[in-house]
């Protein structure tokens, strides 16, 4: 067994462990994982190299990547791309797709590229970066792995005020217009967050559809979108967010995580649990060969706006356009 996995956000809550898991169970794969800031001065990074040093038999990259500039993602994934075309790198066994972006407290921003951030960040620069490599996945295929959340599913996360919805207009996926008023800057950027994680869903589909029928690729190449649960000790609910829900994290989520999973939502657990999942299908371990919607470990249904499959066709012609790669898979 051997192979390259490439993790972004590789300094998360849940990439962290989901790398020694990977490190200890699966030695033989090589590890490029991302950052935004690999410096010795980042906390999350140098907890990362100390799991990594856990393991000094490893054969692990540690890469600066800014899923925020699309001219970084493309430089990053032609670096890659040249390294597995002269064998510094093996062919690639899985891409993750782990990094997000949110703001709770704060307006709607762009990105350089002139995309709304969060919409850039989940979807555009994941898709960007999946489409450069494509061709770099070894004989024996390998697994996609896109990260969506029950955010994307009207009415099923806590935190929704005002329901994820493909517009009409996709373009205002990418460009939306100005928040409505009154300033709801939670609600707004929670929604913000949402609707990219149901974008994410609906062009996996779409993904899936060429991979199967591409005549060149691996057959064994597939895509997965899993929800990873809703994390209790996961920094994102510290991170652009309100103090109060900083607050109900670490002193209620976290202590009453067993009773809440048990009477209110079964997909409450640790980044741990989940990160492990994560590396399972990540390595076609777990649910070998299949494709779709997971939630934690389980093939699942996603939210029926997801399965449109107009809408999902039409994301993906636009997220060509979005990423200037137009023509990839037909």
């Amino acid at each position: 067994m051997a192979g390259t996995i490439l993790f972004t956000a590789a300094n998360s809550s849940l990439a962290i462990p989901a790398i020694d898991h990977l490190l200890t169970k699966y030695p033989t794969y090589t590890a490029v994982l991302t950052v935004r800031n690999p410096a010795t001065t980042d906390p999350n990074t140098q907890r990362l190299r100390a799991t990594i040093a856990k393991h000094p038999a490893a054969k692990t990259f540690i890469h600066a990547l800014d899923l925020a500039n699309l001219s970084a993602v493309r430089t990053f994934a032609d670096i890659i791309a040249d390294q597995i075309s002269q064998g510094s790198l093996p062919p690639l066994a899985s891409v993750i797709c782990n990094a997000y972006y949110w703001n709770l407290t704060g307006g709607m921003e762009m990105t350089v590229d002139g995309y709304e951030k969060s919409f850039q960040a989940i979807h555009i620069a994941h898709a960007a970066l999946v489409l450069r490599l494509l061709g770099h996945f070894g004989p024996d295929g390998g697994r996609i792995v896109l990260f969506s959340s029950d955010a994307h599913w009207p009415g099923k996360n806590g935190l929704e005020k005002y329901p994820p919805k493909i517009p009409d207009d996709l373009e205002l996926l990418a460009k939306p217009g100005p928040d409505p008023s009154p300033v709801d800057n939670f609600g707004r950027g929670f929604q913000r967050y949402a609707v990219a994680k149901l974008a994410v869903v609906m062009w996996m589909y779409a993904l899936n559809r060429r991979l199967e029928k591409h005549p060149t690729l691996p057959p064994t190449l597939t895509a997965v979108a899993i929800n990873p649960g809703n994390l209790a000790d996961s920094r994102a609910l510290r991170t652009n967010t309100p103090s109060m829900l900083a607050f109900m994290a670490r002193f209620v989520i976290q202590p009453l995580r067993p009773l809440l999973r048990h009477f209110m939502d079964p997909t409450m657990r640790t980044s741990t649990e989940a990160g492990v999942d994560v590396i399972e299908l990540a390595t076609g371990a777990a649910s070998p060969g299949q494709r779709g919607y997971f939630t934690l470990l389980k093939k699942d249904a996603s939210a029926p706006e997801s399965l449109d499959e107009a809408v999902q066709e039409g994301l993906w012609r636009e997220t060509e356009r979005w990423t200037g790669m137009e023509g990839v898979l037909k």
